[in-house]
């Protein structure tokens, strides 16, 4: 069982901010990392990894990859690969994903799985947890403010000894 490292609770106003959350998370990915990404549909989980793709430098764009089930962005940069991968039509668990070879890819690339909560842990004991809620509640006088829909809360859970003091406090400064 992993132990959790550092948390970071961010709130994203726009498509943009999540976004450029991506491009601030990137520089603290390595090869090897496994991020997996949860929330609703519309949340925002493709396009903080398509900030993820541009922070890593990677070719191609990035987009959602629920019909291919996974794409590989090859680095324009020397880093590593951006594997992407959406595990929402699999319900298989680890057994349907080890089809994708997502170990093999693992130790030279930054695999981002949306939809995988419970399906690829076991891929690595150190792996980043990003999870997607919108917003609840309204503006200082309680009536919901117009672009509410929009905001989302986002917290990043690092779970294992790589990701005990990996600078993602550096994140809640946005």
């Amino acid at each position: 069982m992993s132990t959790t490292g550092a948390i970071a609770h961010i709130t994203v106003k726009s498509s943009d901010q999540m976004q450029e959350l991506g491009r601030r998370l990137a520089p603290l990915l390595r090869p090897g990392d496994l991020v997996l990404l949860t929330g609703e549909l519309g949340a925002g989980k493709t396009t903080l990894t398509r900030g993820l793709g541009e922070g890593l430098g990677v070719r191609g764009a990035v987009t959602s990859p629920t019909f291919v089930i996974a794409r590989v962005h090859p680095s324009l940069v020397g880093g590593p690969a951006l594997v992407h991968a959406d595990a929402y039509r699999l319900g298989g668990g680890l057994d349907e994903m080890e089809d994708l070879d997502l170990d093999v890819s693992l130790p030279e690339s930054v695999v981002v799985v949306e939809w995988g909560e419970g399906k690829v842990e076991e891929l690595s004991e150190d792996r980043l947890h990003v999870v997607i809620g919108r917003a609840v509640g309204g503006g200082p006088d309680g009536h919901p403010e117009d672009d509410v829909d929009d905001v989302r809360e986002v917290t990043v859970t690092g779970h294992g000894a790589r990701w005990a003091d990996a600078g993602l406090s550096e994140l809640e400064n946005c």
